[in-house]
């Protein structure tokens, strides 16, 4: 098979961990007979100081030409002055609304070798936990109505949060599929007690479930669940949740894993094609040292390969390649945890991968 790749290396540390993960979807296309061809294209903060604007025209019109895309991070102190419409920030949400990518899926499971690096008790985690993220991506506060105004007490900012059935519903398939195939187990998470969206969020959920009878569905509050993630995060299996809540949580998913720098993310629409990116942001402090942990976007490559491409076997390489290093005691700083030894490089941890897709002794 023959593959059009958008690479959008970003910021900070986007262009470390995307070169990786192109090594390791390169090695993986040798291994097994595909074809990745790779075009780069500017976003973020380099695409402002290279063409002043955070997402150019030629960005958008390239992924849209490709079959998938896969990106880096964005931002970083360099432009946090620039006015609302020029931050780097501004082009995941462009981006997103160009690709019509409305779904989100991040999983967070607890790699057997990181134990240790996890912030949470041995009796919290017990036999590990293995969850789902599904995050509405286009909608909600995010996208709706704000600025300035004089109130009863001067200067005050508003944001406005607004969702139709039709963005509730298509959210909640993806979410109700994605059980089919894992534990069968949704949880819907809003804030109905206090939010007109969250109710309405809510009553469709509930409507929803009904097609579902081979899933197990429940509803709980966000603040609870927040709770509930770092008192018993093996309860969940596919959380689906709005925009906000859900970049909220998956963060805290992320953590208790004992790595931000482990999640990889899909952010999917209607179609094949979308957008793959590691959670973990583009660490300016560390950038352009060698020391960034590019598994989460070498994982994010994976993602690709079995959502936007049905190579389910040469994704599982990629994962099988990445629970083998970690099973060999090898680490990047973020993840030492109590470990011993010396941490990896970014490029010394890819390197690791890439002999363990082959199987040579790592």
């Amino acid at each position: 098979m023959n593959y059009q790749i958008a690479v959008l290396k970003g910021d900070g540390i986007g262009p470390e961990i995307t070169e990786s993960a192109v090594r390791v979807l390169e090695k993986t296309a040798v291994l097994t007979g595909h074809s990745f061809r790779f075009s780069e294209y500017l976003i973020g903060g380099i695409a402002v100081d290279e063409t002043g604007v955070p997402l150019p025209e030629e960005t958008v019109s390239g992924c849209l030409a490709s079959d998938s895309v896969l990106l880096g991070a964005v931002g970083g102190p360099k432009w946090d002055s620039l006015p609302p419409e020029l931050r780097p920030e501004k082009a995941l949400l462009g981006i997103r609304s160009a690709l019509g990518l409305y779904t989100n899926l991040r999983p967070a499971r607890l790699f057997p070798a990181l134990r240790g690096a996890s912030p949470l008790k041995e009796s919290v985690i017990g036999a590990g936990f293995d969850l789902l993220i599904v995050r509405e991506l286009t909608g909600g506060i995010y996208f709706g109505e704000r600025g300035y105004r004089t109130g009863k007490y001067g200067e005050e900012a508003f944001d406005t949060e607004a969702y139709s059935v039709t963005e509730i519903e298509r959210i909640g398939r993806t979410a109700f599929s994605a059980a089919q195939k894992r534990r069968g187990k949704v949880t819907s998470i809003d804030k109905a007690n206090v939010l007109e969206t969250s109710r309405l969020w809510r009553r469709t959920m509930h409507r929803l479930a009904e097609e579902y009878p081979d899933v197990t569905f429940g509803d709980m509050l966000v603040d609870n669940a927040a709770m509930q993630l770092v008192r018993d995060p093996a309860q969940f299996d596919v959380i689906v949740t709005s925009n906000l809540f859900g970049n909220i949580l998956s963060d805290e998913a992320s953590q208790i894993t004992g790595s931000i720098g482990m999640l990889a993310s899909a952010s999917l629409g209607d179609g094949t094609r979308g957008m793959y990116e590691p959670i973990h942001g583009s660490a300016p402090d560390i950038a352009g040292q060698n020391k960034a942990n590019p598994l989460a976007a070498i994982l994010s490559g994976a993602m690709m390969l079995r959502y936007s491409f049905g190579l389910t076997a040469e994704a599982e390489m990629i994962e099988r390649a990445a629970d083998r290093v970690l099973e060999a005691g090898f680490r990047t700083a973020d993840i030492m945890g109590e470990h011993k030894g010396t941490p990896l490089s970014c490029s010394e941890m890819t390197e690791k991968i890439l002999k363990a897709i082959t199987a040579q002794p790592i």
